[in-house]
Parts: structure tokens; C-alpha cells; sequence
């Protein structure tokens, strides 16, 4: 097998040759077709994920076909098209796992940070947290591998938001540009703020359907229901209180983000609410998947050979990619 590994903190991915894993009992190996690129995989590089293992395979947002089962497994076969998420395990025994919350077990493993992810041409995963793909419905693994973490995390954000009918979102890249079509299709009239002067990305918010387009630090022409940050700046916590109405809220949809400054009370009085998103369950994926289909959901993808993935990170971190990097192994 040929993977990309990050072995050293703010360094670039090293390439490297292995022998193709076998799966212990309950794993199943995967031979990869697709990987998207997620910013979180920045943040591991970065050294901001204190949770992160080294050496470690990135990669959370995986398409692949079963190749090899381990003993005990009944639900996949050789052949089965899965999807490998970021919450690659859960204890199932903790209080968060027994009360239905797994996005919050205490000893979670994480695809792609504390176990190897997709930036490979094989994987292993847990075979009870991989979700099904089948070809029929996801013909394209590279169109479907945003699906795993920018939108499935992405979907969890939403549902946190509520129901309100004018949503923002900051920072359109790959789960703002899933969300506009979900939020679009449910009938919301959706305010996508980007970095100021960014045409490219507000073109491509208003032809998925954004209500109006504009930067970051700009105020919305109504008054927002609810606001989603996937930018992972803590300056605009402050911004999106401002523009959510009484009663509104605001959702912090990344693993990492820089520190929140200090801002009035008279922001989040009137019963304002401010949020975070953790990780996500098995639930939210079968459940966003489903929401997906319905809304008719098309990713727009910049593709790179998997030996390229450092110049796809340097790509998504400088603001290059418009919707969401997809690295795909060799044939």
C-alpha cells in the first residue's frame, strides 16, 4: 500500500510504501477510491488537535470498497461500497454513549488523528462505524466524499440552528457550499459571508442558491435567524451575535478555532445563543445522507493525485479551492 503520513508536527506529509494491513476482529479493510480534504486536517498538521497520535495517516472524509473482513464482522462483505467518517469509534459503555450521544464519548477514537485515515490506498476502519455508499446511489467517490465530514458535521450544525427561515453562513468552503443547497431545498433564504473580495467563492454561493453574497465583516440585509462559523476565527463570534435577531443563534460548526474575543453582553442577551459542534454520531450520518439525497446535493470537486496532498493542503489553506479538495489514489 502507498500512504501519506504526517510524522512530525508543521511538517509536509512524507510518503511511504507498506505492506496492505490485515483487519483484526470487528475491522474491515477498505481499498480507498477517495479522500476528501477536510480543514481539520490542517488544524492536525498544525499541531491544534491536542487529541491527535504521530505518526498518523490523515484523512476523515474516506470513500472506499471493502476488501478483507476480520472475524466477527456480518455487516459488509467483500465488494460493499462504505463511507469512513471522522468518529471512527465509541466506547458504547460511557454515559454520553448509553444516553445517545457517541459525538461525546470519553475515549472516541478519530479517523485520520488517532487512528490512520484515507490518505491511502487501503485503510482499516471499525466495521461498525463505516456507513453505506452503495454505487448505485454515489456513482462518483470523489463527488461523495465531501459528503463524510463537510456535510455530515456540516448537517449537525444545521439542525442546531433551528428552523428559521434566513440562515449565514461564514466561511463558504466545502460545508457551507453543501449547506446552501440543503438550507435552499428546505426553503431558507440563505447570506453566504466569505473573505472580503473573495468573487470567486460568492459566485459560486449565489449560483447554489445564497439569497445575497458578501464578506465577512459585512452586515447581512435582514436580520438572520441563525448563523453558522465554519471559518475557524473566533473574530466573527462576536460579528454573527450582531446579526442574528433576539431569540437567534449562532452555531460554531469547527473542531478548532482562534480565540473569541471579548464582546458586550448586550450581544447575547435577549436570549441569543451561542453553540458548538463536536464531532458527530453514526445517526447524523445515516440521517444527513438521507437529507442529502432528498435536497439533491452536488459537491463541486478539485481532485489531486493522492502523492500531491501536501500541495492540496497548501491549496485549501491559501483559499485556492472553491468547494471542497478530493485526493484520489492511483488505480
Amino acid at each position: 500500500m502507498f500512504r501519506m503520513v504526517l510524522r512530525s508536527l508543521g511538517m509536509p506529509l512524507m510518503p511511504e510504501e507498506r505492506p496492505d494491513p490485515r483487519p483484526a476482529a470487528g475491522e474491515v479493510r477498505i481499498r480507498v477510491e477517495a479522500c476528501g480534504v477536510c480543514r481539520t486536517d490542517l488544524h492536525l498538521v498544525d499541531g491544534e488537535l491536542p487529541q491527535a497520535r504521530l505518526p498518523v495517516v490523515p484523512g476523515h472524509e474516506v470513500v472506499g470498497t471493502v476488501d478483507m473482513v476480520g472475524a466477527g464482522v456480518d455487516a459488509w462483505k467483500a465488494g460493499d461500497r462504505v463511507g469512513v467518517p471522522w468518529l471512527g469509534s465509541a466506547c458504547g459503555t460511557c454515559d454520553y454513549c448509553v444516553r445517545g450521544r457517541e459525538n461525546l464519548c470519553d475515549t472516541p477514537q478519530f479517523t485520520g488523528c488517532t487512528r490512520d485515515g484515507g490518505y491511502a490506498t487501503h485503510m482499516l476502519a471499525d466495521a461498525a462505524f463505516c456507513l453505506p455508499l452503495p454505487r448505485r446511489d454515489y456513482p462518483d467517490a470523489a463527488l461523495a466524499a465531501p459528503l463524510l465530514c463537510a456535510g455530515m458535521i456540516g448537517g449537525r450544525a444545521l439542525r442546531l440552528a433551528g428552523e428559521g427561515a434566513t440562515l449565514g453562513l461564514y466561511g463558504f468552503g466545502a460545508a457551507a457550499h453543501i449547506l446552501v443547497q440543503v438550507a435552499r431545498a428546505e426553503g431558507r433564504r440563505v447570506h453566504a459571508f466569505t473573505r472580503a473580495g473573495d468573487v470567486e467563492a460568492q459566485a459560486l454561493a449565489r449560483a447554489l442558491g445564497a439569497t445575497w453574497t458578501g464578506g465577512s465583516a459585512e452586515p447581512p440585509p435582514e436580520p438572520l435567524d441563525a448563523a453558522i462559523i465554519f471559518a475557524p476565527a473566533g473574530e466573527l463570534v462576536p460579528t454573527a451575535l450582531a446579526a442574528v435577531r433576539k431569540g437567534g443563534t449562532v452555531v460554531c460548526g469547527g473542531i478548532h478555532m482562534s480565540d473569541i474575543p471579548g464582546f458586550p453582553y448586550r450581544l447575547l442577551w435577549q436570549e441569543r445563543r451561542l453553540l458548538s459542534v463536536a464531532n458527530l454520531t453514526r445517526a447524523d450520518g445515516y440521517a444527513f445522507l438521507a437529507t442529502a439525497a432528498r435536497a439533491g446535493v452536488r459537491t463541486h470537486v478539485h481532485c489531486y493525485p493522492l502523492a500531491d496532498a501536501n500541495r492540496a493542503l497548501a491549496d485549501l489553506r491559501d483559499g485556492r479551492v472553491q468547494g471542497a479538495a478530493v485526493l484520489l489514489p492511483p488505480a
